[in-house]
């Protein structure tokens, strides 16, 4: 079981036992201790929120076999009420390693100098590479597409690389202009003078290690294919790099179980093999119309940070937006799930926003743990209580006659359909 750390502010429940690591899989026991960060802004009010309707539907599935103990963690403002100012403090860093499976509201970044986007921190400190979406439609959630039902896709985005690494140089900075006379003068590079410079690393080992997670996730979950995105028409040392490292990590690491777009047709005339994974790829800017036009044809997408930030926000809004819209950042095995939407400030502590991007955050995390009774029920309650028209307020504005509630109310509705009543 390994020892438990003691933490300064951080209090680990007595009844619960930690998740561990053993070869490359989760030993998960049926009284895991999961940590979970409240939050800013609307945190509290979802946070709050979900935790009772995970409960809910952990108590309906196992009927008391099986129990989540959880543990707060504390980033963002609440730590530095805590923290005497800081942040990020680095116990929870260490709480987040230790726990393996956390997952956390929205945080708001500080206004002023010094200080990165906390997220950002967080990903990069813990190398927490893969940034992971799933995008799938609920049925009675208000869409622009005819056939929303179609999109059920799996975005897995590099998390650590691209132009989002922050290697810039600001115009009329010395380092700007170093960097400018060697690249003119050394490698006859030409562009503008006075233009701001960013480095874009696409790495080898990044693309590798973010390709070979997508690929494992598509054999565990039977996913029918894997998709790399790139721009590597123009870009070809790059992501043109991160689409020919994809295809080699396939064929070497994954050669029982995929199949290429290239091989399809070359040795199959197009007849997919029973079994096998297709790994093709596709370049950006056409994806975003194929996501629109024919998203049943994309199951798992792996692609860089830019691309997938893009891709993952586009899709989101073919089935309701980001305010449901669930993921997480992982890195090999430590796993931090998150709302993927901001603070909202302006609705704190309102008991108003829709809790949905967090509540399925945690059916990915009890998916990720191998509870998929529990998320299943929450799955399935969801489109009942759409169905029944009782929804939040962002909802309730796309819809006719329906009815508003709260945060806290919309959790009471959803519990209500996990427990088998009206």
């Amino acid at each position: 079981m390994g020892k438990i750390m003691t933490y300064q502010h951080i209090q680990l429940p007595e009844n619960g036992k930690k998740i561990s690591i053993s070869g490359n899989r989760l030993v998960v026991p049926d009284h895991p201790i999961l940590g979970y960060v409240e939050g800013d802004g609307i945190g509290p009010d979802i946070t709050s929120a979900s935790l009772r309707v995970w409960d809910a539907a952990i108590e309906k599935a196992y009927h008391g076999k099986r129990k989540v103990h959880w543990c707060e963690l504390y980033m963002g403002e609440k730590a530095a009420g805590i923290y005497s100012g800081v942040y990020f403090p680095q116990e929870t860093i260490e709480a987040i390693r230790e726990l393996v499976v956390s997952i956390k509201g929205p945080l708001t970044t500080p206004i002023g100098g010094g200080f990165r986007s906390l997220n950002v921190s967080l990903r990069q400190e813990m190398d927490l590479y893969a940034c992971v979406r799933p995008v799938r439609y609920y049925r009675g959630v208000p869409s622009p597409l005819q056939k929303p039902e179609e999109v059920d896709v799996v975005i897995f985005r590099e998390n650590t690389e691209d132009v989002y690494a922050g290697i810039e140089y600001e115009s009329g900075t010395d380092a700007n202009k170093k960097l400018a006379k060697f690249l003119r003068e050394e490698l006859g590079a030409e562009f503008f003078e006075d233009a701001g410079l960013g480095v874009k690393p696409i790495s080898a080992f990044g693309s590798k290690r973010l390709v070979r997670k997508a690929i494992q996730y598509a054999i565990d979950h039977q996913k029918p294919s894997v998709t790399l995105v790139h721009k590597g028409n123009i870009m070809k040392y790059t992501e043109g790099a991160f689409r020919n490292w994809g295809y080699e990590v396939a064929k070497e690491e994954f050669r029982p179980y995929i199949v290429t777009e290239e091989e399809l047709w070359e040795e199959h005339q197009g007849e997919m093999p029973d079994g096998k994974i297709l790994i093709k790829d596709r370049i950006a800017d056409i994806m975003f119309q194929l996501l629109q036009l024919r998203p049943a044809e994309f199951d798992v997408i792996a692609t860089m940070n830019l691309n997938g930030d893009y891709l993952s926000d586009a899709l989101a809004a073919e089935v309701g937006g980001v305010g449901i819209a669930p993921g997480a950042n992982m890195e090999d095995h430590v796993a931090v799930f998150e709302a993927t939407h901001g603070t909202a400030p302006k609705y704190a502590n309102q008991n108003k926003v829709n809790p949905s991007s967090l509540l399925f955050s945690g059916v990915m995390m009890l998916e990720y743990i191998g509870w998929t009774e529990a998320a299943q029920l929450i799955n399935d309650a969801f489109p009942a209580v759409m169905a029944d028209r009782t929804v939040t307020y962002d909802f309730a504005r796309l819809m006719d006659n329906s009815t508003t509630l709260s945060t806290s109310a919309f959790a009471d509705a959803i519990i209500r359909k996990i427990n088998g009543g009206a």
